[in-house]
């Protein structure tokens, strides 16, 4: 299609008289400046009309009637569909930070429990060693131990045999070697308790000789108190065949047993005949200790 380009004089209102000033610029002095606008192929094969840009009057010296202004495009309308994704995308993000506060709450939770399990663990391995060893007092005071290992260490006593015997009770050697005493004291050859309760008392001795005799043996572990009239006999044992012919022989005897002592009872030992003892301190003791 092409530009109409025509004349004023042919127009249907000139022929009928119509001034040409009214009209203002001629027709033909605006088809000069018309510019076609070019379309795609496929809408200049279509039905739709040609579409012309009027640049102004071509004529200068002639005066053109205002044009209408021309209505700019309209701005482009908000995508108002995007808001509730953005909406959503907040609340995501605002869940994942609550999910990570919430996670880094619980792991320091973890943590501090196990931090607070691990000072339990090392509290009980000091109060367990407490009981077996010395410890500095500040630290028993941590432990809150001191007491119970004072009295597991001190209400206890071991003594040894000892040579130097001349008479019946034996008697004990309380210091030197294997020998202690800790919350029992040693007094008149026997052992004195200052406390009431259960203790295990125990007593071992070796006897020995060179001939060979049918007397009978005997060793017993008595207790004393000033508040019984006589002595009150614990544990015994009675040994008899002991020994064949003339050769040498040895024979121990070992007691021990629970018994519930009272304050101020004390405990000693008794054997039927005291040469045939060995003093050695590993084969003939004397000890007990509280529960």
């Amino acid at each position: 299609m092409q530009a109409y380009k025509g004349r004023a004089g042919s127009s249907p209102r000139a022929q009928s008289g119509t001034p040409l000033a009214a009209l203002g610029c001629h027709m033909e002095d605006r088809a000069e400046n018309v510019q076609s606008i070019p379309l795609p192929a496929m809408q200049q094969n279509s039905m739709y009309p040609q579409i012309f840009w009027v640049d102004g009057c071509a004529n200068t010296n002639t005066s053109c009637p205002p044009t209408a202004p021309i209505a700019p495009f309209p701005p482009p309308v908000p995508d108002r569909s995007r808001k509730p994704r953005n909406k959503r995308d907040r609340r995501s993000v605002g869940f994942l930070v609550l999910f990570l506060l919430i996670l880094v709450a619980f792991t320091g939770v973890g943590l501090s429990m196990f931090q607070i399990f691990h000072l339990e663990k090392e509290l009980a391995e000091l109060r367990e060693s407490a009981i077996t060893e010395h410890i500095p007092p500040a630290l028993e005071k941590l432990t809150g131990q001191k007491e119970q290992s004072m009295k597991k260490e001190e209400k206890a006593a071991h003594l040894t045999g000892n040579p130097a015997q001349q008479d019946l009770p034996l008697e004990w050697e309380p210091i030197s070697g294997h020998a202690f005493t800790n919350g029992i004291q040693y007094r008149d050859r026997g052992l004195v308790i200052n406390e009431t309760g259960l203790y295990f008392v125990y007593s071992n001795v070796l006897f020995r000789s060179s001939t060979c005799s049918s007397q009978m043996l005997t060793h017993m572990v008595y207790k004393k108190n000033p508040t019984l009239p006589s002595s009150y006999v614990l544990m015994e044992d009675k040994i008899i065949n002991y020994c064949t012919d003339q050769k040498k022989w040895a024979r121990k005897s070992y007691l021990g047993a629970l018994f519930k002592l009272r304050k101020m009872d004390s405990l000693h030992v008794n054997v039927s005949k005291i040469a045939l003892v060995n003093f050695e301190e590993s084969k003939t003791f004397f000890g007990l200790f509280k529960l």
